[in-house]
């Protein structure tokens, strides 16, 4: 074999060689990505934002739907103002010591009404009680005393709150828990922004 074809051969050689190293480090290469991005896809928490945020909106739904045993077929009172009518289904008086009143809104009239005027002044005073019926008041006619509805530490009412306007020939469950007067009283006025003020009879 002459010098010129041993070179040949050898480059040929060299050629062949360096194109095997090549395709095993792009063939390693490659299955390290692959292998990262299935560990990625494993561990990814795709349904963790979704359950958490039912469980916010099932938590606000207890809060503010206190009334959902409450029969709406019985009525304690009736009272009108402004197209609208409020049944008020049950007042009653419990061991923690204070009243709660449950009753639903129904709306009489063709047209749609706000209903952010329930709130009274908590409208002006506070933003946690956006649409509620946070103006409600009881009377203790005997012991001369107003009571208001209850708020716990972040100045939030115990009551019904985030209130839609309310559609023609719609009706909306409400609640509002108060401080209870003395267990002597069994008789008290109740008052709703809008509505006149009728006379509730506590039970419990």
């Amino acid at each position: 074999m002459s010098i010129r074809r041993f070179a040949k051969s050898r480059r040929a050689v060299a050629a062949v060689s360096l194109t095997a190293v090549l395709t095993l480090a792009v063939t390693g290469c490659g299955t390290d990505g692959g292998g990262k991005k299935a560990d990625d896809a494993g561990s990814s928490p795709s349904s963790e934002p979704s359950k958490s945020s039912d469980g916010d909106k099932e938590a606000k739904q207890e809060d503010t739907a206190a009334g959902d045993n409450v029969d709406p077929n019985v009525k304690l009172a009736e009272v009108k103002g402004d197209g609208l009518t409020l049944v008020i289904n049950q007042v009653k008086r419990d061991s923690g010591g204070f009243i709660t009143v449950q009753g639903q809104i129904n709306n009489e009239s063709d047209q749609t009404r706000n209903t952010s005027s329930w709130a009274g002044l908590e409208s002006a005073i506070s933003s946690k009680n956006p649409n509620s019926v946070a103006g409600a008041t009881l009377v203790d006619k005997a012991g001369k005393k107003r009571y208001y509805v209850l708020r716990d530490t972040e100045n939030r009412c115990l009551c019904t709150t985030s209130i839609p306007p309310l559609l023609a020939g719609k009706t909306i469950p409400v609640f509002m828990q108060f401080p209870a007067p003395p267990s002597t009283t069994t008789e008290v006025d109740f008052t709703l922004p809008t509505f006149a003020t009728t006379s509730l009879k506590i039970s419990g």
